[in-house]
């Protein structure tokens, strides 16, 4: 499949999804592209002796965006990502003064960097590649950290998840996966990076094995869906997955769970306290993050339970 690459040297990043940016392409409906990511402290992290004594007021860079041609607020954008490879052969995992999970525990050190190589796939039997943190290795399961569209009203840095996508740091906005995203401005304006080699379902330390990568997407515009979409979705193939980002887990907790009742509902015809009762049987809460200005949580509805909403 022929596809352009948007880079994030040629055509440049954003720290930061607001109500009006300035699209590097615009692309008709069904293209496929290749976003050129950099990891997400913009490569000044080489070395275990690298440390970061605070976040930079610019971080994860977000590779883009792009419009798309037609979108406009209510539509919805389809985003199948076909393929996330890494595009280093290191990661790195960090501590900073002040974030993460445990910030204020005086056992943990901050600043503190490891280095994570990445060892080749020919090195083992079944055929994955690994991280090698000390003497331990992890196989290889690539994410998507940053992604997300124009937001409808305020601003946020490429540090915050929202509605409108950022920094979900969620690990199932992966290969084979489909994000669906709410357009709140014309075009869309889509922009991704802060890609993981592996990120635990969580980010405890406040980061994954953040590295470079190069990740496939087909973009596609679903125009006037029947199904109202305020939050991302994602689609594993086997699960649909409702994202919320809130102060609070028990408040995102609420909004995921929220957004699964839609989906029930829209599926079933049931009411929203048979929506409510129903996805407590067949529902499943997962922590995408609990170290961003916001948390994010997702709500698992198993896709024997829900068709596709659009």
């Amino acid at each position: 499949m022929s596809r352009d690459t948007i880079s994030d040297d040629t055509h440049g990043v954003v720290y930061e999804f607001a109500p009006e940016m300035d699209a590097v392409r615009e692309v008709e409906p069904g293209t496929s592209l290749t976003f050129e990511t950099r990891d997400s402290l913009d490569g000044v992290i080489q070395d275990d002796d690298d440390l970061l004594d605070r976040i930079p007021e610019e971080v994860n860079a977000a590779t883009g965006p792009v419009a798309v041609e037609g979108a406009e607020p209510g539509d919805v954008l389809k985003v199948e990502i076909e393929d996330v490879r890494l595009a280093e052969d290191h990661g790195r995992v960090v501590t900073t003064p002040g974030f993460g999970l445990l910030q204020d525990d005086p056992d943990i050190e901050a600043p503190f960097t490891r280095m994570t190589p990445v060892e080749p796939a020919e090195n083992y039997d079944d055929g994955r590649p690994r991280v090698r943190f000390a003497e331990r290795s992890i196989p290889v399961d690539p994410c998507i950290g940053t992604i997300g569209v124009a937001p409808a009203e305020e601003s946020y840095t490429t540090l915050v998840p929202h509605d409108h996508g950022g920094n979900l740091d969620t690990n199932d906005v992966t290969t084979g996966s489909t994000l669906y995203l709410p357009v709140f401005q014309p075009g869309g304006m889509l922009a991704m990076g802060d890609s993981k080699a592996v990120m635990a379902d969580g980010e405890m330390c406040g980061t994954g094995a953040e590295i470079a990568t190069d990740v496939d997407v087909t973009l596609d515009l679903l125009k006037d869906p029947e199904f109202d979409l305020q939050r991302p979705l994602i689609d594993t193939g086997e699960a649909w997955k409702t994202v919320a980002s809130a102060e609070t887990l028990e408040e995102a907790s609420k909004l995921a769970h929220k957004d699964a009742i839609e989906l029930l509902s829209a599926e079933h015809g049931f009411g929203p306290t048979e929506s409510h009762a129903f996805g407590s049987l067949v529902g499943g809460l997962e922590i995408s993050q609990v170290v961003d200005p916001l948390v994010t949580v997702r709500n698992a509805i198993p896709s024997e339970h829900v068709s596709s909403p659009f």
